[in-house]
């Protein structure tokens, strides 16, 4: 069986490095770019290199999917894989902004078992089990539960622009880390997050299972259920949202989508 007070351990540690190359405490980044123009920081890298040492010891039978290591395909052959991403958030990290977070989730036959997502210039420490519902800090979650799609609450930048005006759903704070966004809709501090923009398996695997255990359905940008490990990690957008909003919500995000195509 896993170690849960382990895998805390690991992953606060993983946030205390990050804490100690943030801008926002007083250190000057080291950011360099990658191939598809994001931004990429020594500090991603040397909480990836931690945490690929240590949840490589925590179950040595895992195989291992990072958005800052080369992917090789040999994780296809394997029921665990650890799914993280170091930093997310990387663009709110470099401004000395509090939104982002170090996502880790052990999947399972290609859904998520066990999630942590720790966001330490919050201090807000998130964990899931699959069946054992979300938590935050220790306190159990529970998702929003409005049933009306007009007025939902949806991290956004403001003004909110587009279809989102057109439905008439309030603004609130929109932490970059996409994780943390989804991670608000499981502490029914928003009722919705929605994007058609693709995304990648790292961004979504730990913070799915916290808003789903919390209560909330997620699923693609098509309405689709979400499939981790696959040879190709790409997503086409996610959204998390409360249950009796979520269909409508869907139907919305599948007409933006259409209209981009």
């Amino acid at each position: 069986m896993l170690d849960r007070e382990e895998l805390e351990r690991i992953v606060r540690e993983a946030g205390r490095i990050g804490m100690g190359l943030w801008p926002g405490a007083g250190h000057a980044p080291q950011v360099w770019d990658k191939p598809d123009k994001s931004p990429v920081s020594a500090a991603d890298m040397a909480v990836d290199t931690f945490l690929r040492t240590e949840l490589s010891t925590l179950v040595p039978q895992a195989g291992w999917l990072s958005e800052e290591t080369e992917d090789t395909l040999e994780r296809l052959g394997r029921d665990l894989i650890w799914l993280v991403d170091p930093i997310d958030g990387t663009r709110d990290f470099l401004r000395g902004r509090d939104g982002w977070a170090v996502s880790v989730a052990l999947i399972k036959s290609g859904q998520p078992l066990i999630a942590s997502l720790y966001a330490p210039a919050k201090d807000e420490f998130w964990s899931a089990e699959r069946g054992q519902g979300a938590r935050r800090n220790g306190d159990r979650l529970r998702a929003s539960r409005r049933a009306a799609l007009s007025g939902s609450r949806m991290p956004a930048d403001l003004p909110i622009r587009g279809s989102g005006k057109e439905h008439g759903f309030v603004a609130v704070a929109k932490p970059n880390s996409i994780a943390l966004r989804i991670a608000m809709v499981a502490a029914d501090e928003a009722d919705l997050v929605g994007t058609t923009r693709w995304g990648h398996e790292w961004d979504l695997g730990a913070a799915c299972l916290i808003a789903s255990e919390a209560g909330a359905i997620v699923t693609d940008a098509c309405g689709d259920d979400l499939v981790f490990n696959k040879s190709n990690p790409r997503i086409l957008g996610v959204l998390a949202a409360a249950s009796e909003i979520h269909s409508d919500a869907a139907r919305n995000l599948k007409k933006a989508l259409s209209q981009t195509r």
